[in-house]
């Protein structure tokens, strides 16, 4: 069985919004989607996901959402590979209620520096800002042990 594939137009003409709303939800990491030249595809399964939880529709608008961005300094990549992966298993694993987050992360080697963007409720992205608190002490600990 082929998937079926829509354009952001076509999501936009289905649920009667307008197309920069659909790219808007996209660019949140509410609405799943794969870029295909310059356009975006949504499938759809995830189209079918993503009209059970629209916000809007279901009443659940949160009362603060925060956007914000991290750099955090790391002695090399493999240590960016290690957070990274282990924020990325703390937000799969938060409860539903916490509602849509997102998070994405891109290591610039020149600067050995992480960069983490994360979106969602203020006390979701508060709990993550911690966590990275948390993890950057730890490396920090652990480096200072070697060197000593």
């Amino acid at each position: 069985m082929q998937e079926s594939y829509y354009t952001v137009e076509q999501i936009a003409q289905m649920l009667q919004m307008h197309p920069k709303t659909v790219q808007r939800y996209i660019r949140e990491g509410k609405l799943r989607a794969v870029k295909v030249g310059k356009g975006w595809r949504v499938s759809g399964h995830d189209l079918s996901v993503f009209t059970e939880n629209v916000p809007e529709q279901s009443g659940e608008v949160p009362t603060a959402v925060v956007s914000c961005v991290a750099d955090v300094y790391l002695a090399d990549q493999n240590n960016a590979i290690r957070l990274t992966n282990t924020l990325t298993a703390a937000l799969n694993s938060k409860p539903a209620s916490a509602g849509q987050t997102s998070m994405q992360t891109q290591y610039i080697p020149q600067e050995r520096k992480l960069r983490i963007t994360l979106y969602g409720s203020a006390r979701t992205t508060a709990a993550m800002l911690d966590a990275i608190a948390m993890l950057t002490e730890e490396e920090s600990e652990q480096s200072s042990v070697l060197k000593g």
